[in-house]
């Protein structure tokens, strides 16, 4: 399985949503939590192409992009495959 990495922060739904997904699918995670903003929150907007919403979700080396964009693969039937690659 691809490692996976989430950036998120504690207060965030659209976060705790995305992590549900994970979760019930039994995806194994690297939470990076960056709710105090700082170097954190900076390294996750240079990965993320600038983006600083969270959550920002990594698969392998893809950038799948926000909680609307893991339930997009989800729905359509490819994040058990980019989970697999």
């Amino acid at each position: 399985m691809q490692p996976v990495t989430i950036y998120t922060k504690s207060w965030c739904p659209y976060c705790h949503s995305a992590l549900e997904l994970l979760n019930k699918k039994g995806v194994t995670y690297n939470q990076i939590d960056v709710s105090a903003g700082g170097d954190a929150q900076a390294a996750m907007a240079i990965k993320a192409n600038g983006r600083s919403s969270v959550p920002q979700i990594f698969i392998g080396a893809t950038h799948v992009g926000g909680c609307d964009d893991i339930y997009a693969l989800e729905n359509a039937g490819k994040l058990d495959a980019l989970l697999q690659l």
